[in-house]
């Protein structure tokens, strides 16, 4: 039986579908209705290490980039906890990362369409879309889905089930009572190295005896932030890139990696300055080792702990055996095609792993023009690295409200850099060099 029926109905409560729910919120024409399995708000809580920060502006939040004047922004966050005046005297080099987790619960709780512990089992379609729940049966005329991910364990890591080899995301939980122990860290990312820099700070007691970083990285290697690469994550290149041939993104994803996925120039400092300190003046040579441009090949148990086979990608001269009592896999997440969407799976185009998005980030599909399905965070091969990162968050949401009221509203202004062939108006670059 029926309980309600909507005109969008959200499935995952994340930045993603929060954000569009934030944005719908004022259009009562709208009404809307946001699923979440967990039973109350959460992002990254198991990786939220003490002092670890945003690595994009606090302007990308839920809204401000589509809608300064809303309610929802991070500013008013703050001016709504009476600590604007803090926030800025304590001068952040960027936002806390607990900070912004406790903005985006804030937001949940001012908004009345959110719903936690209620988890979408399947969706189908007979004339509207038919979600089931573990509770009930809803209807709706569109669905945004708000792509989560998994974390992933490379398959030399996969199949131990041990409190001393576990994923970044429970970080906070599990990597306790380190004290005097080996400890290894692979992964050469933000994530990889803001669990290294905690590992490597702890104090007394708690200090490791040994801790070693691997990453298949040439080196340890910082972000690009600089202003023409932050050009990736401008609406005006998500346009220019979504029109692009399939191999032309692979390459521009792939050689661009850095501009996401590389590690905070102020974290690299601070480790690099931690390892001065045990190496020079606490005088423990051994606790510190460096391993970028290894790659873990295998796992084995070793007694009470692990023996990683671990290769150098510029020296093949045979594998080294490197033994830990724990694992620490930062290793970043995937996602995937969504089970839910099962019922539908033969009525849904795909592309590379993701479903196939039109430019409002709608699948395409066989059914109703006027009845969608969006797909937020679920299409990099399409819409590039942006697409899982926050700068983008509030202008593609913006773009499905805007789809789904019949609204054409005037872009920012693009990028300064001519990305296409369109020439300039004394006839330059019309094709000829």
């Amino acid at each position: 039986m029926t309980d309600k029926h909507f005109g969008v109905l959200g499935i995952g409560a994340g930045p993603a579908n929060l954000s569009l729910a934030a944005l719908l919120y004022p259009h009562r024409d709208l009404p809307s209705l946001f699923l979440d399995r967990k039973e109350a708000f959460g992002w990254h809580d198991g990786q939220q290490i003490p002092s670890t920060s945003l690595q994009v502006s606090m302007l990308k939040d839920l809204v401000s980039l589509a809608d300064p004047t809303s309610k929802f922004s991070f500013l008013n966050y703050l001016h709504d906890q009476g600590r604007i005046y803090h926030f800025i005297n304590a001068q952040f080099d960027a936002v806390p990362r607990q900070e912004f987790r406790n903005y985006l619960e804030w937001a949940t709780w001012r908004m009345k369409n959110i719903v936690f512990g209620e988890e979408v089992r399947s969706v189908d379609f007979d004339g509207v879309f038919k979600v089931r729940t573990d509770e009930r049966v809803l209807t709706a005329d569109n669905i945004s889905l708000g792509v989560g991910s998994q974390p992933w364990i490379p398959p030399a890591g996969q199949g131990w089930h041990a409190p001393s080899q576990f994923h970044v995301c429970d970080f906070v939980d599990k990597a306790v009572d380190l004290g005097g122990k080996r400890v290894v860290v692979v992964g050469g990312g933000q994530s990889g190295a803001e669990a290294f820099l905690d590992l490597i700070s702890r104090q007394g007691g708690e200090l490791p005896s040994r801790v070693s970083w691997f990453s298949r990285r040439s080196n340890f290697l910082p972000i690009d932030d600089s202003p023409f690469t932050n050009d990736f994550y401008m609406p005006s290149y998500s346009e220019y890139f979504y029109g692009l041939e399939r191999a032309t993104r692979e390459r521009i994803n792939q050689e661009n990696v850095l501009s996401s996925d590389g590690i905070s120039e102020s974290t690299l400092r601070a480790i690099y300055q931690q390892t001065y300190h045990h190496r020079f003046i606490a005088r423990s040579p051994g606790l510190i080792r460096l391993y970028p441009n290894r790659e873990i090949t295998g796992v084995a148990q070793a007694g009470a702990g692990w023996e990683l086979t671990v290769v150098n990608k510029d020296r093949p001269d045979g594998p080294q055996h490197v033994t830990t009592d724990v694992i620490v896999w930062s290793t970043g997440f995937r996602t995937g095609l969504l089970e839910l969407l099962a019922p539908l799976a033969d009525r849904l185009d795909r592309y590379d792993g993701e479903y196939q998005v039109d430019r409002d980030y709608a699948v395409r599909w066989d059914g109703p023009e006027d009845h969608n399905i969006f797909i937020q965070n679920g299409t990099p091969a399409q819409r590039g690295l942006a697409d899982k990162n926050l700068s983008l968050l509030a202008w593609r949401s913006q773009r499905i409200v805007d789809r789904l009221r019949g609204v054409q509203r005037e872009e920012q202004l693009s990028s300064f850099v001519e990305w296409a062939n369109e020439g300039s108006e004394d006839g330059e670059l019309q094709g000829r060099v």
